[in-house]
């Protein structure tokens, strides 16, 4: 089997699970509780005086 030929199979077959597998995680990591607060806190500082 060609490496090409191999790689094509990986990406079609297992590359998508894991760029899905990938976006849900993003996507649970960002609205999980208690993640607002994190983010805000985040969001502040520029605005705050040293």
């Amino acid at each position: 089997m060609e490496t090409y030929t191999a790689m094509r199979h990986f990406a079609d077959s297992w590359g998508l699970l894991a760029m899905t597998a990938f976006f849900v995680g993003a996507v649970v990591f960002t609205l999980r509780p208690g993640s607002k607060q994190t983010a805000k806190e985040a969001a502040d500082i520029p605005l705050k005086d040293d």
